[in-house]
């Protein structure tokens, strides 16, 4: 559904102070229980300042586009084509910033035009929107539909005497129009890397200098086709467990031990999304539109439990395999396809004493965990 010019800014103001709260939870190490090993907030931080920049663009591109669709009914986000049009700009943005005018000259263009004709001047206030536009995009790391493994770590399993990986990768799903952050602990079997990152003594060789981070998985024999497996195997509807199954089948040297998914959203705010009616119906109470927002997010987990040994016969062999933890006892769980899962929600301080208030916010809140931002902190477990 379109949005009009004035509910898009209410929106784009929003999602901004939505996500700068979400980057001060993750980088708080006083908030934040995932910084007590730093991994996730680490991996998850770089990807929520892609969205940030993303919505900058989008918003830019409003001083030259009339149109701006987000999905209100589901995700609260973009529809998945503006991702696209914002990734097909970014590939075009220097070609087309060549046959725009620089700023300078847009600048006395429309100053010249104002004192001669005595009016705004519309079309030159576009192209500098444009331009400005294009800048940004060219400049700025954005969320892109599928943003490439990088590998981030690198240490040695003793007891299996393999290289331990950890990589992460990105993706706004098409249907759902969320976007995702992955982060796959892989062992690696192959003999040329065992050979080459794991010394005698089962630790990782210090005479290999290893770059960090590396763009893809580090073994560059496989890289290429870790990168097609990792965009193919991204969308929301593949459960965390088929996903890691899809990986342990499809690598015979690759062995995952835990897979976890961040599901970014959904995103509510009072008049815009349509998401949940109770939710949507609170928050228009919310006296400063500013402040009547709520972003969730969640974490999915499934590691291995178990690795089934390698056999060799004479007529057939079976590369080792994984067995992955379900929980079963834990419907949703079971549902999700995770060995466990997290639920949170992030809200401004006056939406949650108007949530409290209308004896709605235990109801909403059910299965979360909740952090509340005032005055530039986030306050967890309230």
């Amino acid at each position: 559904m379109n949005t009009a010019p004035d509910a898009a800014l209410r929106y784009f103001d929003a999602i901004a102070s939505a996500l700068e709260g979400l980057g001060v939870y993750f980088g708080d190490r006083s908030a934040s229980p995932f910084q007590s090993h730093g991994l996730v907030a680490e991996v998850v931080s770089p990807y929520i300042g892609r969205l940030e920049r993303s919505f900058e663009c989008w918003q830019n591109r409003l001083g030259f586009m009339e149109k701006f669709r987000i999905q209100r009914a589901e995700s609260g986000y973009p529809v998945f084509q503006s991702v696209l049009e914002l990734e097909n700009d970014r590939r075009q943005a220097e070609k087309r910033l060549a046959g725009i005018s620089g700023p300078d000259e847009l600048r006395a263009e429309m100053v010249d035009f104002i004192l001669r004709h005595r009016e705004f001047p519309a079309d030159l206030q576009r192209s500098m929107a444009e331009r400005l536009y294009l800048e940004q995009l060219k400049a700025g790391n954005v969320f892109s539909p599928f943003i490439l493994p990088e590998t981030v770590r690198v240490s040695v399993n003793p007891k299996t005497k393999r290289p331990y990986y950890l990589v992460h990768w990105g993706a706004f799903d098409g249907n759902s129009s969320l976007p995702m952050v992955y982060m796959a602990a892989v062992e690696d079997s192959s003999p040329g890397m065992v050979k080459a990152l794991v010394s005698d003594d089962s630790r990782l060789n210090e005479d290999v200098e290893i770059g960090l981070p590396v763009g893809g998985l580090l073994n560059p024999e496989l890289a290429h086709q870790f990168d097609d497996f990792a965009e193919k195997n991204s969308a929301y509807s593949l459960s965390p467990a088929t996903i890691a199954g899809n990986l342990d089948k499809d690598f015979d040297h690759l062995h995952p031990k835990q897979l976890r998914r961040v599901v970014l959203g959904p995103f509510y705010t009072a008049g815009i999304t349509e998401n949940n009616s109770t939710v949507s119906e609170v928050l228009g109470k919310v006296r400063r539109q500013e402040n009547a927002w709520l972003l969730t997010w969640t974490v999915q987990e499934v590691y291995s439990k178990t690795e089934r040994p390698a056999r060799k016969g004479l007529w057939s062999s079976q590369p080792a395999r994984e067995e992955f933890f379900i929980d079963t006892d834990d419907l949703d769980a079971a549902r999700m396809g995770v060995s466990a899962y997290e639920q949170h929600a992030l809200v401004p301080h006056e939406a949650y004493q108007a949530l409290y208030a209308a004896g709605e916010a235990q109801k909403i809140f059910d299965g979360y965990d909740v952090h509340v931002i005032s005055g530039g902190r986030v306050i967890t477990d309230v």
